[in-house]
């Protein structure tokens, strides 16, 4: 075959292969002409509402065509140009590209708001595809389902058409979304699992089990009312300790929860990310954690007002841990925003985790829970931000938290008296004024008058604090003995 007749050929093939992968694509194409004749013959439908000349749609286009093809027969997914449907687009209100809606039966149901990957639109589709309940019809299908990654809720019906099951099912289609939903009749679950008759179970998953709270709560209201029980989801879903994911994080935006961040893999060593999950932090403090890319992705950071109440102190600045600090003014109270993150050790304890948590940052709304916890002795400065005093005394006082961090029976704390209502019990005509308030003696908190050295506040607990005083240093020496022997 002569060079130029091969080259010829190969051309050819090149066009042949280009036009068939051009064809070979899993998104419908809707126009003007035909969108409201098709559209009407799915169940459920993705359109993207897009532009040729739109970066944003050119960045999504890879990733909605993977989505299509890994949703073929189950969730169709289609396009409309809007550069030369102009009528359509108009239809819906599109202003903006690209727009990507949902339609259950030719009707619009909703904009799209999730992830704009081809895992997350998945995952978001597949959430949506078939009724918003799975009906659980034995044992075996009973287990698979609450054996997932993500919790569970079960409805329990003895009667299939009962007031109880239809608030259930109106819970579930409005949060479809975000949670998974089951529901049974079947004589033997019921049995086993509610013996009332009719009940809901939120079951948590396996792979987040621990030993501070049941695997499983139960919905205890008396009247089933479907905004009673999306309520009860919305309280309970979560636990003390999440794990933050793609599909998860903007449910998990308000909790008031402290920010883990480390290497958690629970495909690959879920015993390693559960070692301190596991563990208690103290009375009233919930976290989650996440994998360690939430951090290094500082757009995902940015907005994300987590709010907690732990203050954190660089031991090793810029080598082990990094904080990063957010105050926000709403509703005429003071918040305090704080992420953490501990680079992958292959032993992190839960004493080197106390001892980052040095002192609590108290604002109006959780003092009467932390200051006035009868069962501790709590020291608490209250300053204002522009204060000289106050900024002199802030290393002593971390100082001093930091060496009483491994004391369970003490909370050193700080209060910003110019943006927070000071209890009546206490007298702030300056600042800083620091007070003590004893254990089991809330109501009279003495005021602290000695000297603002560490070694002052020190001596000064050792005589008034109801417990004997545990610093790190005694911890350090006691280990050492211990070592000796």
């Amino acid at each position: 075959m002569h060079w130029k007749e091969f080259e010829m050929m190969l051309c050819v093939l090149f066009i042949a292969a280009f036009a068939a992968a051009a064809r070979a694509s899993d998104v419908l194409e809707f126009t003007d002409d035909d969108f409201d004749s098709k559209i009407g013959d799915h169940d459920l439908i993705l359109v993207e509402f897009f532009a040729p000349w739109c970066g944003h749609c050119k960045r999504l286009a890879p990733e909605y065509e993977a989505a299509a093809t890994r949703l073929k027969g189950i969730v169709p997914l289609a396009k409309v140009d809007c550069t030369a449907n102009s009528n359509v687009c108009g239809k819906y209100g599109v202003s903006g590209y690209p727009t990507l809606k949902i339609f259950r039966d030719g009707e619009d149901s909703g904009g799209y708001d999730g992830p704009r990957t081809a895992d997350g639109i998945v995952s978001h589709l597949k959430k949506q595809a078939g009724p918003a309940s799975v009906e659980l019809k034995s044992e075996a299908e009973f287990e698979k389902f609450i054996g997932g990654r993500d919790a569970s809720v079960v409805g329990f019906f003895a009667d299939g058409g009962s007031v109880a099951q239809g608030e259930f099912l109106k819970a579930a289609s409005a949060l479809r979304e975000s949670y998974r939903f089951g529901h049974t009749n079947v004589e033997d679950l019921l049995k086993k699992h509610d013996d009332d008759g009719e009940g809901i179970v939120l079951f948590r998953p396996p792979l987040l089990s621990n030993k501070f709270e049941d695997s499983s709560v139960k919905f205890t209201e008396d009247k089933f009312t479907s905004a009673k029980i999306k309520k009860f989801i919305q309280d309970n879903i979560f636990g003390i300790c999440p794990h933050m994911t793609d599909d998860n994080k903007d449910q998990l935006k308000g909790k008031d929860l402290l920010v883990a961040y480390y290497d958690v893999d629970y495909e690959k060593n879920p015993k390693g990310s559960n070692y301190w999950r596991n563990r208690q932090f103290g009375k009233g403090c919930n976290f989650f954690v996440t994998r360690l890319r939430y951090w290094d992705n500082h757009n995902t950071l940015d907005s994300w007002p987590i709010r907690a109440h732990r203050a954190f102190q660089n031991e090793e600045p810029c080598k082990n841990r990094h904080v990063s600090e957010r105050r926000g003014i709403e509703e005429q109270k003071m918040y305090y925003y704080f992420f953490f993150t501990l680079k992958p050790r292959k032993n992190i304890s839960l004493h080197q985790i106390h001892k980052i948590m040095i002192f609590l940052v108290i604002v109006a709304e959780n003092f009467d829970s932390i200051v006035n916890d009868e069962s501790k002795d709590v020291l608490i400065e209250f300053y204002a931000p522009w204060c000289g005093h106050c900024k002199s005394l802030e290393p002593k006082y971390k100082e001093l938290g930091e060496k009483l961090s491994g004391d369970p029976n003490i909370v050193i704390a700080k209060m910003d008296a110019t943006a927070n209502d000071v209890p009546s019990q206490y007298e702030v005509r300056g600042f800083p004024t620091i007070y003590f308030s004893p254990a089991g003696q809330k109501q009279n908190p003495k005021k602290y008058e000695g000297g603002r050295e560490v070694s002052d506040f020190i001596s000064y607990l050792k005589r008034e604090a109801t417990n004997t005083v545990v610093m790190q240093e005694d911890e350090k020496k006691s280990k050492k003995k211990k070592s000796e022997l």
